[in-house]
């Protein structure tokens, strides 16, 4: 099975920042295993980051400014800060596949399954993983690796996840031994 870690707007607006998610510490430190344990076994590491335009419909319609492109709340957090291996996706909506080149990289890797970890549970993850889905993907969602800005938003996106994209949630120390395996 090939693999791929996705990493969902681990950004400096949503977990310091404007938009900050007071949650997202409690996943930084299981990312940073995840994202080493891919890397150590050469599994492919995929940043998706939200990088807008100060007009894009998201920022103008619904969540004010965040993630503009160019400024350091669009960075990926020093914690978790990308390496020259690794890869960065820009978004300007939702989902990690729409309007952008996530798909064709996959593809390019003859990558199968996507492990899935970042915020937030019911929105951005959420709106991948269907993309995801649609595309034939397998999903696995790192349960300890996601979150939201509410316990209950984020229990209901996993089991929204579960049930409506067949995706498997996994702590990340099992998905890690599966990575080990692969």
């Amino acid at each position: 099975m090939s693999y791929a870690v996705v990493i969902i707007d681990m950004l400096n607006d949503f977990v310091t920042g404007g938009l900050k998610c007071e949650r997202a510490k409690r996943i930084i430190p299981n990312l940073k295993k995840l994202i080493d344990a891919a890397r150590s076994n050469k599994i492919p590491v995929i940043y998706s980051n939200d990088a807008h335009y100060e007009d894009d419909f998201e920022v103008v319609n619904r969540w004010g400014k965040h993630a503009i492109k160019s400024t350091k709340g669009a960075e990926v957090i020093p914690e978790l800060k990308p390496t020259k291996k690794d890869y960065i996706v820009d978004k300007n909506t939702y989902s990690g596949f729409y309007d952008t080149g996530l798909e064709p990289l996959l593809r390019s890797k003859g990558i199968k399954t996507v492990i899935l970890g970042g915020l937030h549970t019911n929105i951005c993850v959420r709106h991948t993983s269907a993309d995801a889905f649609f595309r034939g993907y397998d999903i696995i969602i790192a349960e300890d690796g996601v979150e939201a800005f509410t316990e209950k938003d984020h229990k209901e996106g996993l089991e929204y996840l579960k049930f409506v994209y067949n995706a498997k949630v996994k702590p990340v120390d099992e998905i890690i031994g599966e990575l080990k395996k692969s």
